[in-house]
């Protein structure tokens, strides 16, 4: 068994939460931290010797991630979060427990993410990273000027925790795979790209670049400062990281991807408008 303690956020998973458990099965503890779902994604999570733990926001900080760090009864000092509709490869799980037996060398860990869109796994375009392994008392998830903002809720926004240490990258990745409509993947975009641009409209940069490692800590430090970032998005996913060869889910993934980055700029434009008028 892998000696790292898991944690999977849930809300009404029934459809993403047995094929996320089947595949996290040789961690040794396994949380499933639920929000008062009304499916069997409880149930489900029962079925598979989950430890269910559930979870009320009342509006403020810490929200549900940083909840989990300082209210979980952990077994271990290694934490890796994984969404419901998320899966660990067979290698992967053999990486981290390598990792573990060995001693890691950093305080965290990135890993990298298959993309299942339209119907089929994308194998290149742009590539999702999360900092999802961590040591729990070298991390914490940031808090930041966004209780305000109506469309947000109980989970950390779109960025990584802040990690006290260095950071390094796992081989393997883990595969997303949800079963969401694209009304429901849109409007999950939405939701984000209002957060995102809530705090752009205060000058607030998002993710803490010092936590992503090497050359990908400057190229997101460059890319923050662009202009016309969705059109440089489409161009990056689509062309150069040969989104082209995933066919046409390749197409709408990258024109997907430029369009949130759209979504972002014309709302923080907005919201600094409004604010100088009012």
């Amino acid at each position: 068994m892998i000696p790292v303690s898991l944690i999977i956020m849930t809300k009404n998973e029934e459809r993403n939460i047995e094929k996320c458990l089947r595949s996290v099965s040789m961690f040794d503890q396994i949380f499933v931290v639920d929000s008062g779902s009304e499916d069997r994604t409880c149930e489900i999570a029962e079925d598979w010797d989950a430890s269910i733990v559930q979870f009320k926001w009342n509006g403020r900080y810490p929200k549900k991630k940083q909840w989990c760090l300082e209210n979980l009864p952990f077994k271990y000092d290694w934490v890796f979060y994984v969404d419901a509709d998320e899966e660990i490869y067979p290698e992967l799980a053999d990486e981290i427990f390598d990792l573990m037996a060995g001693g890691p060398k950093h305080s965290g860990y990135f890993v990298s993410y298959d993309y299942l869109f339209l119907g089929s796994v994308l194998k290149h375009g742009h590539r999702i990273y999360k900092l999802v392994l961590f040591d729990r008392h070298k991390g914490r998830f940031l808090e930041y000027e966004d209780l305000n903002v109506s469309n947000m809720w109980e989970v950390e926004g779109h960025y990584q925790p802040k990690i006290q240490g260095s950071t390094g990258i796992l081989k393997n990745r883990m595969l997303h795979n949800d079963h969401d409509s694209l009304f429901q993947y849109f409007e999950r975009h939405n939701r984000y790209s209002d957060w995102e641009a809530s705090l752009r409209g205060k000058n607030v940069l998002v993710s803490p670049e010092e936590t992503l490692p090497g050359v990908r800590k400057l190229m997101k430090k460059i890319f923050d400062k662009l202009p016309f970032r969705a059109l440089i998005a489409f161009f990056h996913c689509y062309c150069l990281k040969l989104g082209f060869l995933d066919g046409l889910p390749g197409f709408h993934f990258a024109l997907a991807r430029a369009f949130y980055y759209w979504q972002i700029a014309v709302k923080t434009h907005n919201l600094k408008k409004n604010t100088i008028e009012t």
